[in-house]
């Protein structure tokens, strides 16, 4: 049956210009057939259910799946006697003998009611055994296949996925080259850094990811280079169903994960639970050159981390219409650091400095979530409102010891409370079979405060040794909006329209406090503005194999607590990093077109694109000579806005499989991105240097990029597959630095056990140990850099699931996304 059932899917998806060739039936008019398939017992929707169009003697002509609330619609279907057969894993085949023709071109079949099978089936989560591409009208979706899901974490299963980067040292997302990018699960934000999270995850847990690189007006703007959304697998079983995995990966240090998913589901209740962890070292180290004084840095870093993730939840079924599902995720991390940093001066040991700091920081962050959905009573008419609270804190006490240079030991204590919370209201109303307006509310309250307090000294402006200001920072911004869109298709061609509008209010607060004069100086900053934010969506299917669309929208990036906060980060002997608590919101309108065509003989998928983006105040970080410091060198790292800009690119990414026994997921991405800012330089030697040497320069770069990504996948036998991933990126450059180009090479292997049930996995990445970063910096200093961390690593993992049960469906939205998911997600 499960065999079957693979088979089955892979056909009927693609069925649809599967058509048989029969001269009786090629008449000019076409008829539709449409319906709703529920459960007969439960009576409630069954998703992705296979609806098959055969002629009488059993070709299939064509056909199609049920979505989310159980509705399908199958046009073009030809003159005729016909057989409509509905199947669904676990329930017994529903047919029905109609007639297409005069009088009888739209066929409503109205509740289908399908009746379980007599025996229960496993829960088996059926997965693809390779990744797949598709294009939606606004999006990219990657599903993922074993392959992919067999490489650990959700961080690490990124790397693979097209026009997405992770910064291996940090585990920062960007997308097209650009960090400004959105990255939810399951359609929500959290309070979890983003990188923290991700490593959380295992991979086997996701179902696809989806990349928006140009959202309608209904998503949040924010996000320069759009969204990434991740989406987990749900439990759609009746009874007591689960799964487990674990994941150990070693170079000089053990990393750690582990999850387990348990799900109960009755009739009216569906109770769910689960537990993530993360347990990590990670050793890094790097070197910088600075030819014009002649001196080295050396870093060595060890992270010792250990975070768990637990969530709780449950769907309340009602009835029909009202639907009521309530969760929390809580999470508790420490993220602990141990450095070594020196600064040797080959030509005045005098300016020589080391250091090592020990940081040993602790968070918790909470999410309540609330969600109400009424349907009224024509499909896919609805109302939903949604209230989401987060609360975040973090106390990160960092020791410095000194062993060279001219402070003493100190201590740094940062302590941080975050709220947020969000207040959506949803309206859908399908006005007809090709159109659909939708309308929405929504509030965002957003506040940060943090306290800093140091026992260490800094250089004042006259380039004095003071004690450090203690600083209480306080961030609010309030964000209200409202979106409409309308959309509608007609035979080849679909378009959306939208508008969101915002006003956003922001306030922030830095008390600097003298800890000679006890004297508090203020430092305020707010912006309080009013945008309005467009989006148009225009597609075009002149068959099953092309399609095109061209799409446009205006989206913002406002600057994160990390990017404003004016209190320092983290420091060593020549660089410290602090927020811009000025730093402005960035703006840009992008413009995309897709092309995708579906290959012969159902071997797979090629999408190509083109964008282009005009943005205003570009938000990047940015390096400052330290004016308190200027004759060592020391720089301050921070963000900043710089001038208007623009960027264009060309994206191909393609799923092919040459035979029965191997496939390919490859992409190609190259982009080109004006950048025009401040830099700065000095016009003196550094030795003699003073603040009057400082020379501010407007430059302009045109960065050239490009990345290359190949996925293979080669069936070795039914239960033992192998897989090879290559990544290249080219060199590029920024005002600051010039990149070097990366590579690197991962092998795999995935063996199957328990008829399905369970798997195991064993990975070598970087084989070669060429995943480095290397450049040269040009401001505000000539600089050679060089960075390596542990890539070169053998990981194993394994992965079981159990329990048994009947397959029900139950959505419920997603904000933020307009699919639909079932209860009981990972998150």
């Amino acid at each position: 049956m499960y065999k079957l059932f693979l088979v089955c899917t892979l056909l009927f998806s693609i069925s649809t210009h599967a058509y048989t060739t029969d001269p009786e039936k090629n008449a000019d008019k076409t008829g539709t057939i449409f319906g709703k398939v529920l459960d007969a017992k439960l009576n409630q929707p069954l998703p992705y259910v296979n609806i098959i169009i055969k002629n009488t003697k059993g070709a299939i002509l064509t056909g199609g799946i049920s979505s989310d609330d159980g509705s399908f619609k199958i046009e073009k279907v030809v003159e005729g006697d016909i057989i409509i057969s509905i199947q669904y894993i676990g329930y017994k085949t529903f047919n029905k003998n109609i007639t297409i023709g005069k009088g009888n071109y739209r066929v409503n079949l109205g509740n289908i009611l399908l009746e379980a099978e007599a025996e229960g089936l496993d829960a088996i989560t059926v997965i693809a055994e390779t990744s797949s591409i598709q294009q939606k009208v606004d999006r990219k979706i990657i599903t993922i296949g074993k392959d992919l899901a067999a490489t650990g974490t959700a961080s690490e299963l990124m790397v693979g996925i097209p026009s997405v980067s992770v910064d291996a040292q940090t585990g920062d997302i960007s997308l097209r080259g650009n960090q400004n990018v959105r990255v939810m699960v399951d359609g929500k934000l959290s309070n979890i850094p983003t990188a923290q999270l991700l490593k959380q995850i295992p991979s086997t847990a996701i179902k696809s990811v989806e990349l928006i690189t140009n959202p309608s007006a209904k998503y949040n703007p924010e996000g320069m280079s759009g969204i990434i959304n991740i989406v987990l697998h749900k439990n759609t079983m009746v009874g007591f169903n689960g799964n487990i995995s674990t994941t150990l990966s070693h170079e000089r240090e053990a990393k750690f994960n582990s999850a387990i998913n348990l799900n109960y589901r009755t009739g009216k209740f569906n109770v769910y639970t689960n537990y993530s962890n993360n347990i990590a070292k990670n050793a890094n180290n790097g070197h910088v050159f600075r030819p014009e004084n002649n001196s080295e840095q050396f870093f060595e870093f060890l992270t010792n981390r250990k975070s768990h993730l637990f969530k709780v939840g449950v769907d309340v079924y009602i009835n029909d219409k009202n639907t009521i599902s309530l969760f929390t995720n809580q999470n508790i991390a420490e993220n602990g650091i141990i450095s070594r940093t020196q600064a040797i001066f080959n030509n005045n040991n005098a300016f020589n400095q080391s250091q090592r700091l020990f940081a040993d920081g602790k968070n918790n962050s909470s999410q309540y979530n609330l969600d109400y959905k009424l349907d009224f009573k024509k499909d896919g008419h609805n109302i939903e409102l949604e209230v989401d609270h987060n609360i975040f804190d973090e106390d990160n006490p960092v020791d410095y010891m000194i062993f060279l240079g001219n402070q003493n030991d100190y201590q740094d204590f940062n302590d941080t409370d975050r709220v947020r919370t969000t207040v959506n209201l949803d309206y859908v109303n399908p006005l007809s079979d090709t159109s659909k307006l939708e309308l929405g509310l929504q509030a965002r309250l957003f506040n940060t405060d943090i306290d800093f307090v140091s026992t260490g000294e800094t250089f004042n402006n006259s380039g004095i040794l003071a004690p450090t200001p203690s600083t209480a920072f306080d961030y609010t911004r309030d964000i209200y909006s409202a979106y409409a869109t309308f959309s509608k298709n007609f035979d080849k061609w679909t378009y959306q329209i939208g508008l969101r509008a915002e006003h956003v209010n922001v306030d922030a607060l830095a008390l600097q406090t003298d800890v000679i004069s006890n004297i508090t100086t203020p430092i305020e900053f707010n912006n309080d503005y009013f945008e309005v934010y467009p989006s148009a969506f225009f597609t075009y299917k002149p068959s099953e194999k092309n399609s095109y669309q061209l799409s446009y929208s205006r989206r913002v990036d406002r600057p994160g607590i990390g990017q404003v906060n004016p209190i320092k980060e983290w420091s060593t002997p020549l660089v410290s990093s602090f927020g811009n608590q000025s730093l402005e919101p960035q703006f840009t309108n992008s413009l995309e077109l897709n092309y995708t065509r579906n290959l012969k003989d159902r071997k797979g998928s090629v999408t190509a694109g083109v964008f282009y983006r005009s943005i205003s105040d570009e938000i990047n970080r940015a390096l400052f000579i330290d004016r308190s410091d200027v004759t060592s060198g020391r720089v301050i790292l921070t963000h900043d806005n710089f001038d208007d800009t623009s960027a264009y690119g060309v994206e191909v990414s393609t799923n092919y499989r040459p035979t029965k026994w191997w496939s390919i997921n490859g992409s190609f991405d190259f982009y080109s991105q004006t950048q025009k800012g401040i830099a700065e330089s000095l016009n003196a030697p550094i030795e003699t240097a003073t603040v009057s040497n400082i020379v501010t320069d407007v430059d302009e770069v045109d960065n050239v990029a490009w990345n290359l990504k190949m996925f293979n996948n080669f069936k070795a036998s039914k239960k033992i597959s192998l897989t090879a991933f290559a990544f290249y990126r080219g060199q590029n450059q920024n005002i600051q630095f010039d990149i070097d180009p990366m590579f690197f090479i991962n092998l795999g292997a995935r063996v199957s056990f328990a008829q399905g049930r369970g798997s195991f996995n064993l990975n070598f990445n970087d084989i070669f140990n060429t995943m480095h970063f290397s450049g040269e910096g040009v401001k505000p200093y000539q600089q050679d850099v060089f960075f390596n961390w542990e890539s070169h690593t053998v990981s194993t993992g394994l992965s079981y699931r159990f329990g048994g049960g009947k397959y029900r469906a139950k959505s419920r939205k997603r904000r933020d996304n307009n699919e639909k998911s079932g209860g009981g997600g990972f998150m």
